[in-house]
C-alpha cells in the first residue's frame, strides 16, 4: 500500500493543518520526507480552501479573499537533493476526493482579481461541476459533458533567498508602474494571511512578511496551469534549497490552454499519487532554469474541432503589434459570439472555453503587425451539433439554466 504523507480534512480549515502553506519561502520547513525512488499520495484542498460552495449563488466567488490562496500540500523534503539539481516527478494519477465529487468554475470580478476576459465579464459568475467518474457536466451549462483531464494546476519547488528576494523586487517594480490599477499588475506579500506551515512564533512573521504570492507561474514551476500536465506526465523541477521542497495543489478536474476564466478550470479537492528521483547537477547538465515535462500519455479522444482565429486588433479597432495575448483574446471572444447562436449566454459559453478541454495555439507570429492566435473547440463535447451548415444554428439551449452571478457591492 502506497503511504498518504498529507491528509486534508475538508471541514476543518487549511489553517490548521500544518502540513499545508499559501506562500513561496525558503524557510518553510518540510512537511515530511522521502527517498528518491518512492512513491507516495499527497491530499489537497481545493485552491480557495473550502470557500466556494456548491450552490446557486455567486456570492462566494465575488466575496473571496483573494490573498488567502493558493493552499497546497507540502512541502515534501527528498532526501540528498541539493541546489543545482532536477527533481523528477512522475505524477501517477490524480482524483477527486470520493466526499467531494464536485468542482466549481468562475469569472472573477474586475474589482477582485480579474481575468483574461474582464473587461467583458466584469462580475462575479459561478458554475458547478458534477463529477461521474471521468466525465463532467453542469447544472449551469446546458448541452455539454466531456471526459475531463484531471491536473494540478500548481506545483513547485521552494526558492532559495536569493531567486525569492529576484522575485519580489521584479515584481514590486511592475507595481510600481502603475500602483492603483484595477486589477492590480501582480500581487506582492501580504503577511496577515499568510499560512507557513509548521513555522510558528517569530520566524513565522518574519517570513511572512516577504513570503511570495502563490498566483504566478515562476522559474521554480508553480501556478503554470498546464492542462497536459496530467496523470502519467514526468516533470523535470530545478532545485533550488537542499531537499527541493516539492509542493502541490490547484487540483483541475478539466480545463481549457489558457485557463481563461483565472478561476478557469473545474476546481476541486483530491489527492495525487507521485513518484520522485533525482538527477544530480541536472540544472547545469542539461541548461534548465525553468521545468520542462513530459505529457500524460492520457488525454480525452476528440479528433473534430471548430478552430477560431484571433488577431492583434482588439474589439474598439486598435492595432496591437504581434500581440499573442490579444489575439487570443479575440478568438476566444470570436468562439463565445459563435456559441451564443445555439443558445448559450455569453457567460455560459465563456465557462465552455474555461473549463473543456479547448485547444490554445500560437500560429503566427511574423507576419506584422498582426500575430494569430487560435482556439480550437472540441465538437464532440456537445449534445447537438455545433458546426456550421447551410440551413444555419439551431437553439437548442431554450432558457432555463443560467449562470449565477453577483454584481460588485457599492
Amino acid at each position: 500500500m502506497t503511504d498518504t504523507l498529507i491528509k486534508v480534512d475538508l471541514k476543518e480549515s487549511p489553517y490548521n493543518n500544518e502540513n499545508i502553506h499559501n506562500r513561496w519561502h525558503p524557510d518553510i520547513p518540510m512537511a515530511c520526507w522521502v527517498k528518491p525512488g518512492h512513491d507516495f499520495i499527497l491530499e489537497t484542498y481545493d485552491w480557495t480552501g473550502g470557500f466556494i460552495k456548491n450552490d446557486d449563488s455567486a456570492d462566494d466567488v465575488r466575496d473571496i479573499d483573494l490573498s488567502i490562496v493558493h493552499f497546497l500540500s507540502g512541502p515534501v523534503g527528498v532526501e540528498g537533493a541539493e541546489p543545482g539539481d532536477l527533481l523528477v516527478v512522475d505524477l501517477l494519477d490524480i482524483g477527486a476526493k470520493q466526499e467531494s465529487l464536485w468542482g466549481f468554475n468562475g469569472f472573477f470580478s474586475k474589482n477582485n482579481g480579474g481575468g483574461f476576459l474582464t473587461e467583458f465579464f466584469p462580475h462575479a459568475q459561478k458554475s458547478i461541476w458534477d463529477i461521474q467518474g471521468m466525465f463532467t457536466k453542469s447544472r449551469h451549462v446546458p448541452g455539454v459533458n466531456y471526459a475531463g483531464l484531471i491536473h494540478p494546476g500548481l506545483i513547485g519547488c521552494l526558492p532559495s533567498h536569493d531567486l525569492l528576494e529576484q522575485w519580489n523586487s521584479r515584481e514590486q517594480a511592475l507595481i510600481d508602474t502603475n500602483p492603483q490599477r484595477v486589477p492590480p499588475l501582480a500581487n506582492p506579500p501580504f503577511p496577515s494571511t499568510a499560512h507557513m506551515g509548521k513555522l510558528t512564533g517569530d520566524a513565522k512573521a518574519a517570513a511572512a512578511m516577504t513570503g511570495a504570492r502563490t498566483v504566478p507561474p515562476r522559474e521554480h514551476g508553480g501556478n503554470c496551469d498546464i492542462k497536459d500536465l496530467s496523470r502519467g506526465s514526468k516533470i523535470f523541477f530545478p532545485v533550488y534549497v537542499k531537499g527541493a521542497g516539492l509542493s502541490v495543489g490547484d487540483l483541475h478536474f478539466s480545463q481549457g490552454d489558457g485557463e481563461i476564466t483565472f478561476c478557469g478550470a473545474i476546481e476541486m479537492a483530491g489527492w495525487v499519487h507521485m513518484k520522485v528521483e533525482l538527477i544530480k547537477g541536472g540544472m547545469e547538465k542539461y541548461g534548465i532554469k525553468n521545468p520542462i515535462f513530459q505529457p500524460s500519455p492520457i488525454t480525452p479522444n476528440y479528433k473534430d474541432y471548430l478552430i477560431f482565429e484571433g488577431i492583434s486588433v482588439d474589439n474598439s479597432g486598435k492595432q496591437y503589434y504581434l500581440d499573442v495575448n490579444v489575439a487570443y483574446q479575440q478568438a476566444c471572444l470570436n468562439a463565445i459570439e459563435y456559441l451564443t447562436k445555439f443558445g448559450y449566454s455569453p457567460s455560459q459559453a465563456y465557462s465552455i472555453l474555461g473549463t473543456a478541454p479547448v485547444q490554445g495555439h500560437i500560429s503566427g507570429v511574423v507576419d506584422i503587425p498582426n500575430s494569430c492566435a487560435t482556439l480550437w473547440l472540441p465538437t464532440d463535447i456537445f449534445e447537438f451539433d455545433i458546426k456550421p451548415n447551410a440551413l444555419g444554428p439551431t437553439i437548442f439551449i431554450n432558457g432555463g439554466a443560467t449562470m449565477p452571478i453577483s454584481f460588485d457591492k457599492e
